[in-house]
């Protein structure tokens, strides 16, 4: 039997689409950095950074290494205190407040589980130790555990579980405390490729169903895309953009946003003129045609970027290519996916990818390396990136 096939759907799709509680002026945030820096000695781990986290928002704060965001997560947790500034939870100050006594609750990537307790002693153990009635403890228990579908399991030791039990169980410690937040901290990277994958989706229901604030910190991007509300992009202790998955994705605002979420295509150009909300561009004998909502001077470097799969492709006859959004190229590299496959082509731009969906069995005279192609894609796919 399939456990995820078998769970009862959670979500209520319409609802979630229409969540959006930052584009409501009158709403408050739950959670809020205003201007928080922390040094370590010499060291800035976090920057004067201000952010806001809502009520029953599945937040993600994604970067690489080094970039902060385990740091700030521990500042709301009470792990570590601000340098300067001021993390606020439900309009209050958490200055000097103690981890165990903030309304938040942390799950680890090692789901830190006792190998001696059983999975139910493991999910009553911080409710023991707040000194709560026998009664509810139990009651607690008993519906961690149908909300985790680990029933059977109760008795188990956690070395008697697999690797997505182990964290049903964590988890299901962490929401027995009834937090206004949850903290993960890569909750999922010890988990194998299929097993992510699924969790994923659990983890999503059961946010949605409990209706807690889930505040993520992970370094995965795809697993950020599936399961946040909304993305925060670190870096250097700072934020670069916070926004939903799909316009994190295809509006980035910066170079960096736009490399670190998903493949991408970067082009160098110099703006040559601006007719209304499109930027002409210009880069050693390649025209580009890019909509921009600002209105860059002529002369201005910037950058174009898009996605390989808005890149077509088609073979070259040996004619001028003359057309905007358009260059010649050699099949240097690629790379079948199954579901689509990859190519790098060698271009006098440097090498581009485009990626092609495999949407039939067989593929009559397919393109191979080395032939001669011709990359192209529409103006409404491109993204100016003047910074």
């Amino acid at each position: 039997m399939n456990e995820v096939a078998d769970r009862p759907r959670l979500r209520e799709p319409a609802a979630r689409s229409s969540f959006a509680p930052w584009n409501d002026p009158a709403e408050t945030p739950l959670i809020e950095f205003r201007e928080v820096t922390k040094r370590f000695g010499g060291f800035t781990a976090v920057d004067r950074l201000s952010l806001s986290i809502y009520s029953r928002e599945f937040f993600a704060l994604l970067g690489a290494s080094g970039s902060g965001k385990t740091t700030l997560m521990r500042m709301l947790a009470g792990f570590e205190e601000p340098t300067e500034g001021d993390v606020r939870l439900a309009g209050e100050s958490l200055a000097g407040v103690p981890p165990h006594r903030r309304p938040v609750n942390m799950m680890f990537q090692s789901y830190a589980l006792f190998p001696h307790l059983s999975v139910r002693d493991n999910i009553a153990f911080g409710l023991r130790r707040d000194r709560l009635p026998r009664r509810e403890i139990a009651e607690r228990v008993d519906e961690m555990l149908r909300l985790v579908q680990l029933v059977p399991q109760a008795d188990r030791k956690p070395h008697q579980l697999s690797g997505g039990q182990r964290q049903r169980v964590a988890l299901a410690r962490s929401l027995a405390k009834r937090p206004k937040v949850l903290l993960l901290d890569e909750p999922l990277a010890a988990l194998d490729r299929k097993l992510r994958e699924e969790t994923q989706f659990e983890l999503m229901n059961l946010q949605y169903d409990l209706g807690i604030t889930f505040f993520v910190v992970t370094h995965d991007q795809e697993e950020a895309m599936v399961l946040a509300d909304r993305i925060a992009i670190m870096r250097d202790g700072r934020i670069e953009q916070v926004d939903q998955p799909a316009r994190l994705y295809e509006t980035p605002r910066s170079r960096y946003v736009a490399n670190f979420v998903g493949n991408v295509n970067l082009i160098e150009g110099t703006v040559r003129a601006v007719d209304g909300h499109l930027v002409h561009l210009e880069a050693e004998g390649l025209s580009m045609i890019v909509p921009s909502e600002t209105a860059p001077a002529p002369g201005t470097r910037a950058c174009v970027a898009v996605r390989p799969e808005k890149v077509t492709m088609r073979r070259h006859d040996g004619s001028p290519v003359g057309t905007p959004n358009a260059l010649a190229g050699e099949v240097e590299d690629l790379a079948y996916m199954g579901d689509y496959t990859l190519f790098r082509v060698k271009t006098a731009h440097g090498i581009l990818e485009m990626s092609r969906f495999n949407v039939r069995r067989i593929e009559e005279d397919p393109i191979r390396w080395p032939d001669r192609v011709v990359l192209s894609w529409d103006t409404e796919d491109a993204v100016f990136l003047d910074r």
